[in-house]
């Protein structure tokens, strides 16, 4: 009897305290020893504010049996057999509201070129809305919902990626394969990540959190269920996720938002210098411990660069208080600066730290920019050459990795034209010569040469030939 009776008590005591143990608050995991708890508190906080987004646009299709060049040799292109047929074509991507009056952010990639741009919330809410400002340079865009009605809805807070460290626990959430909304777990895998090609400021979040297609424009959030990143893209050979997956920062995210409810116009500061990597050689002979920074290598006449002091072979090691790594680092942290103010610069000139004040203006159509015009007994003469700096980088849309010498203009019947070179090209390389600067590209034509190997971006081609002398 004493056994039973105890079990009894054993038993009543487990059922008082099981609702108990049901009703516990989930937390976040603090440590390894708490790895049974739950990302659920962080999921319910964010996962309201991503929605699917579905772009839609009209393209036309031709009756592809008349697209054969037998029909059109006979037919001709104008003949009523070329039936053109409208066709609908979508896009699904994945988008999040920073803004509690129907603000979305989501991918450039994920909107462009759509006609009509819905969203859709978990909970089944759908509604249409309008493009705001859309930016192929950062790979980012902004919608409004339309027709909110006064409406309030779960917005998610910036955090700062700038504080993130490697190891950081983050989840990914969004839309992948259309499957429906999903969490992804992982951690910050690297950060500052270039190389990636994504968009011209490439100083990605890498994450080991499962992204996939359809979850671009979602959310990378951390623990406090705060945006520290846009998912955009994945390295992957198979189209699935391998486990690198890259976001944009939200400092990044941030500026653009600012800037959609600033009129939609986006004004960035330039520089007004040519910056350079650091390699391994130059770190050594100027007495780094190790590769950092963005050394100048040529400063641009009457631009904030000039104002601010900096000369050629400084190497900027700070942008106000945050470390320069590389010249694209360099590029990201001053991009995301309001154009008026000033920004402090930490560099090193001849061994000695030197502190600089940099004028933050936007690139002026008017500023002071040498050209030269090759004249004499060349394959080069008429041509009109300058060295591609941030403002026709900006004009004709190309990445801060192309750098070279410019070709803005190439008189009709000159040997230039009949080399075949356009204004617009930039070239990148001369007889193996990279990064070349207008210095020494008069000095390689000065030389002459029996042929001329081109390696030369036109548009987002890259065209390699050969030229003889």
């Amino acid at each position: 009897m004493p056994v039973i009776r105890s079990l009894m008590i054993l038993i009543a005591a487990f059922v008082v305290v099981q609702p108990v143990l049901a009703q516990q608050v989930r937390t976040v995991p603090q440590d390894r020893t708490q790895i049974q708890l739950s990302y659920a508190p962080v999921v319910q906080k964010a996962s309201p504010s991503v929605v699917n987004v579905y772009a839609t646009k009209m393209t036309v299709q031709r009756d592809s049996m008349f697209d054969d060049p037998f029909f059109q040799r006979f037919f001709g292109e104008d003949s009523p057999f070329f039936e053109r047929r409208p066709r609908r074509s979508q896009s699904l991507g994945s988008g999040v509201v920073v803004q509690s009056d129907g603000m979305i952010l989501t991918n450039f990639h994920v909107v462009d070129g759509a006609d009509d741009i819905r969203v859709s919330f978990a909970d089944g809410r759908e509604y249409h809305t309008e493009l705001m400002l859309a930016d192929k340079k950062t790979d980012l865009a902004v919608l409004r919902i339309k027709d909110a009605n006064g409406r309030r809805f779960d917005a998610l807070e910036f955090a700062d990626s700038d504080s993130l460290l490697v190891g950081d626990l983050v989840l990914a959430i969004g839309n992948p394969f259309g499957v429906g909304q999903t969490v992804t777990s992982g951690i910050v895998s690297a950060l500052a990540r270039t190389g990636v090609g994504v968009s011209d400021y490439q100083f990605f979040i890498q994450t080991d959190a499962a992204i996939n297609p359809g979850n671009s424009g979602g959310a990378l959030v951390d623990m406090d269920g705060k945006l520290v990143g846009i998912n955009t893209a994945i390295f992957s050979r198979s189209g699935g996720s391998n486990g690198i997956g890259f976001a944009i920062p939200a400092s990044m995210a941030q500026f653009i938002l600012d800037a959609a409810q600033n009129g939609g116009e986006l004004v960035r500061p330039w520089l007004g210098a040519r910056l350079q990597e650091v390699t391994g050689d130059i770190a050594r002979s100027i007495g780094l411990s190790r590769i950092r920074g963005a050394l100048v290598t040529e400063i641009y006449p009457n631009g904030p660069a000039e104002k601010a002091g900096l000369r050629e072979g400084d190497l900027i090691l700070m942008l106000d208080d945050r470390m320069v790594e590389d010249p694209e680092a360099f590029d990201f942290r001053l991009s995301t600066k309001p154009v008026g103010g000033e920004a402090n610069l930490l560099v090193l000139r001849r061994g000695q730290e030197v502190e600089l004040v940099l004028p933050l203006e936007e690139v002026s159509r008017d500023a002071e920019i040498r050209q030269i015009t090759v004249k004499g007994n060349s394959r080069f003469t008429g041509a009109t050459l300058v060295q591609l700096n941030g403002y026709y980088r900006d004009e004709l849309d190309l990445p801060s990795s192309v750098e070279g010498v410019l070709v803005l203009q190439v008189q009709r019947g000159s040997p230039a034209q009949r080399m075949g070179l356009r204004p617009g090209d930039v070239i990148r390389a001369l007889n193996g010569e990279r990064s070349l600067t207008l210095d020494r590209f008069q000095e390689l034509v000065g030389e002459g040469a029996r042929g001329w190997r081109l390696t030369i971006q036109r548009g987002n081609r890259v065209i390699n030939s050969f030229i003889s002398g």
